[in-house]
């Protein structure tokens, strides 16, 4: 059924009843998601290596930061903990 490469089958969108509209958005979501814009962005120009590592340092410190508030907020938000101020 498919000859496309695998790689390839996660960026096909179907145009469905002539809604390019709708599959351009679909298309555009896609290569957002796997950052394909932020990457050719990055190949424009030389980029120095001390740029690079600043904004590989930055990079990883804002990942590390998201994953730790999305563990904290899922802690907060999971049900049936024990109350952490029994005496109120």
């Amino acid at each position: 059924m498919w000859n496309v490469h695998s790689r390839f089958l996660a960026r096909t969108v179907w145009v469905r009843n002539g809604e390019v509209d709708l599959a351009y958005r679909a298309l555009n979501r896609v290569l957002n998601n796997e950052e394909v814009f932020k990457t050719a962005r990055l190949w424009e120009r030389y980029e120095k290596p001390f740029r690079k590592r600043g904004r590989l340092c930055y990079e990883k410190a804002h990942e590390i930061y998201n994953n730790e508030m999305e563990r904290k907020i899922k802690f907060l938000m999971r049900k049936n903990r024990a109350n952490p101020w029994p005496w109120n």
